[in-house]
């Protein structure tokens, strides 16, 4: 075996946690070497939040054009999927190439190393170099972080797998848009792009196995984005799971409760999983599972840390970020705050735009807490009023009556997301209610429906 090179921190997986860890880790003095067999910066900027969010925006920019008739007089709108996939290819991803975000890893003084890592001990990691050199054995002296995401999952779907389906990396790839699309999966993914290219013009039909739309989420919003694709002309298909999918001259087939959808593409955004076990984390003597179990300072074990998508709490970017400060800190001995987890926000991005933070009413319930719901309809308070094309939405807040705080909110509408941020500060804070009650909110704005629900708790 290859003798190990002794250095302080490893970082196996360089996606946003790992990025952030390994710089702010060399920017301190430590030795770092960092790993990555894909780019550097993960699914994030090339394949979900910053590319997806450009095709949002301009799908939205489409339908804003399409509502002047009911305000302003008559638009003449024609969609060009050409101008976002440049913009995407351009401005976003620098056609999939990441030597910006290696040159600034290294600038940092991180020593970048492209290939296959896996963990051969609590602290050593094997890498097989993409450019075929011999293989590099590293030690680390103070901790190897973990942080190498997750890839898109695919059900066990009967036929699926025979198929050339679409993952969302494809998606964000696509350069022409089909006629038509079938996309499994109803979650935050599958409802940001069946929105996006329905918007588009393409003739999109979503199958979901649970009983409704983002069923993560507050069945008002649920209800709420289902309405706004029903004026898209998506067609929604919730509560039967698919049982075929097939590829033929007619292009993609999926069988559903006795019904046959046909489509010229097929998207499946049904979720993500990690490649613990090609990781090497039994000889790293961790469990085998879904996720890197972590404590609160983000320690796996020993020396071994993880961030992002590999823990149990992973999924969004600004938690990946969240969790690598906390471990940055404990390795430097920095102290400060631990992982605390009772306020994670997060967005759907269709219109109306989904944001949620803490736990839904069915989450508090089955946590045997004892419940205030307050709601305020966005469409009718005044900013929403105004608004008038678009401006469905709700607020909709849930209290802990013995503790007299919020564990729980949803802000969906207009800037939905936005609004989100006041909500997710009083659950964090535990502000009590009756000091939300005392607030003074701007006029007219779509915030001013948190007021209203407030004043509805009970």
């Amino acid at each position: 075996m290859t003798d190990a090179e002794r250095v302080d921190v490893v970082v196996l997986g360089l996606g946003v946690g790992g990025e952030e860890a390994a710089g702010r880790l060399a920017q301190a003095g430590l030795s770092v070497v960092g790993i990555e067999r894909r780019l550097v910066g993960g699914e994030c900027p090339y394949f979900a939040c910053v590319p997806t969010k450009m095709m949002v925006r301009a799908a939205d920019l489409l339908t804003d054009a399409r509502r002047v008739g009911e305000l302003a007089g008559h638009a003449d709108v024609r969609p060009d999927w050409g101008q976002v996939a440049r913009r995407i290819r351009d401005e976003a991803t620098d056609d999939w190439n990441d030597q910006v975000a290696v040159d600034r890893l290294v600038g940092k003084g991180v020593r970048f190393v492209r290939g296959e890592g896996r963990l051969t001990g609590p602290d050593t990691v094997a890498v097989r170099p993409a450019d075929g050199s011999g293989e590099l054995v590293f030690r680390a002296d103070r901790a190897v972080i973990v942080g190498s995401g997750t890839e898109p999952a695919a059900p066990p779907v009967p036929g699926l797998a025979d198929t050339p389906y679409w993952t969302n990396r494809d998606a964000v790839r696509a350069t022409e848009l089909p006629a038509s699309l079938l996309i499994l999966g109803g979650g935050p993914i599958g409802c940001e792009f069946a929105q996006v290219f329905a918007r588009f013009g393409v003739a999109v039909t979503v199958l979901e196995a649970a009983d409704r739309l983002l069923p993560g989420e507050e069945p008002e919003s649920s209800d709420l984005v289902r309405s706004a694709f029903a004026a898209d002309g998506v067609t929604v298909r919730t509560g039967t799971a698919v049982e075929h999918v097939g590829h033929d001259w007619r292009g993609f087939t999926a069988r559903v409760g006795g019904e046959e959808h046909v489509a010229g593409r097929l998207l499946v955004a049904t979720g993500r999983r990690t490649e613990l076990a090609e990781l090497g984390i039994a000889a790293a003597g961790l469990p085998d599972g879904k996720f890197i179990a972590t404590d609160d300072r983000m320690r796996a074990g020993g020396a071994l840390y993880a961030v992002g998508d590999v823990t149990e709490h992973g999924g969004f970017t600004h938690m990946a970020m969240y969790q690598a400060d906390i471990a940055v800190r404990d390795i430097l001995g920095q102290g400060g705050f631990s992982a605390d987890y009772r306020a994670v926000p997060r967005v759907t991005f269709t219109d109306p735009e989904v944001g949620a933070v803490g736990l839904t009413a069915a989450q508090a319930a089955k946590a045997g807490i004892d419940t205030l719901i307050g709601t305020a309809d966005v469409a009718a308070e005044t900013r929403g009023w105004i608004h008038k094309a678009g401006n469905a939405g709700v607020v909709k807040l849930v209290a802990d009556r013995d503790r007299n705080v919020l564990v729980g909110a949803t802000s969906v509408g207009p800037c939905g997301g936005e609004v989100l941020a006041a909500l997710t500060l009083a659950v964090h804070a535990e502000v009590p209610i009756d000091r939300l009650r005392s607030m003074i909110d701007a006029y007219p704005t779509f915030h001013r429906a948190i007021g209203t629900a407030v004043a509805s708790l009970g």
